[in-house]
């Protein structure tokens, strides 16, 4: 008898996997079913060409000086959310074949990076956490289903942090981009744009270590606690301790705290990362 109740139980769970897959396929499946935003466009310019004001004016009218997002009344504004849309349509037209300076893919792809995810959370809202919406499994999952064209091409945020940025060697767009987290680095209060990008990756970054939830030393314990980001993107930095302390040693608050990460004398721990959601209180 108790093996037949046994049997029973795995056939009834044989039967609620299949059904679970079976509504899976008609859900927001990663693969097949995309969100696009921006739009397809046949001609495409430099983005050197790009303007960026429409999002430096969201930016500075809805982020705060700690980059935490006033996403309810962003979303109260309907006009405001057609400014959001008409900047990633204005996006699209960029062309990733079209010669640009560095400069100016860097501060394309950081803010498109972030408006995407700011329309991805509006999506959302009201929500508590980004996470709510990236399934592992079946279901939508932001990272990968909220797709931007750009220059006739669908970019993912997963394509635009990990195949675009990522491979342009600058580590510093780790405290730039941001998912729409308080464990993130802040959501700078103004466009990313070509003549100050590398201003602005330096003061954010500088700003970043110098939040206790990003980094921590305790000299007394000799005892160094980091953002997650280090641990999970250390391949980016030189993929070893000692070479990971050696690159964050400039940006990091103290001199004591510097010297402990130039001589790779303190022990490591990572902070735990907070995914609620970086919105301002209301």
């Amino acid at each position: 008898m108790a093996k037949e109740n046994h049997m029973v139980h795995s056939h009834s769970k044989t039967l609620v996997f299949a059904l679970l897959a079976t509504l899976a396929g008609g859900m927001a499946v990663h693969a097949d079913s995309p969100i696009f935003v921006g739009t397809q466009v046949s001609s495409h310019l430099s983005m050197d060409r790009i303007d960026h004001s429409a999002w430096n004016s969201l930016l500075r009218k809805y982020v705060d000086a700690n980059g935490m997002v006033n996403y309810k009344a962003l979303k109260a504004s309907g006009s405001d959310v057609q400014v959001l849309n008409r900047y990633l349509k204005q996006l699209s037209v960029a062309g990733v074949r079209v010669p640009s300076s560095n400069d100016a893919k860097l501060a394309f792809w950081i803010n498109a990076y972030n408006a995407v995810t700011v329309h991805g959370v509006l999506r959302e809202y009201p929500t508590t956490s980004i996470r709510n919406h990236t399934s592992k499994s079946w279901g939508y999952n932001m990272w990968k289903d909220l797709q931007l064209y750009v220059g006739g091409k669908p970019y993912s945020l997963e394509q635009i942090e990990h195949e675009v940025l990522r491979e342009m060697d600058e580590p510093r767009i780790h405290f730039a981009i941001v998912a729409a987290s308080i464990g993130c680095p802040r959501l700078l209060n103004e466009a990313y744009v070509a003549d100050r990008v590398q201003q602005q990756l330096e003061l954010n970054t500088l700003d970043f270590f110098a939040r206790a939830q990003s980094f921590q030393y305790d000299a007394s314990q000799d005892q160094l606690e980091l953002s997650a980001i280090l641990s999970w993107f250390s391949r980016d930095f030189g993929g070893t301790q000692a070479t990971v302390l050696q690159r964050i040693s400039p940006w990091l608050p103290s001199e004591d705290a510097r010297n402990a990460a130039l001589q790779n004398s303190a022990t490591v721990t990572y902070l735990e990362y907070n995914w609620n959601l970086n919105a301002q209180p209301q």
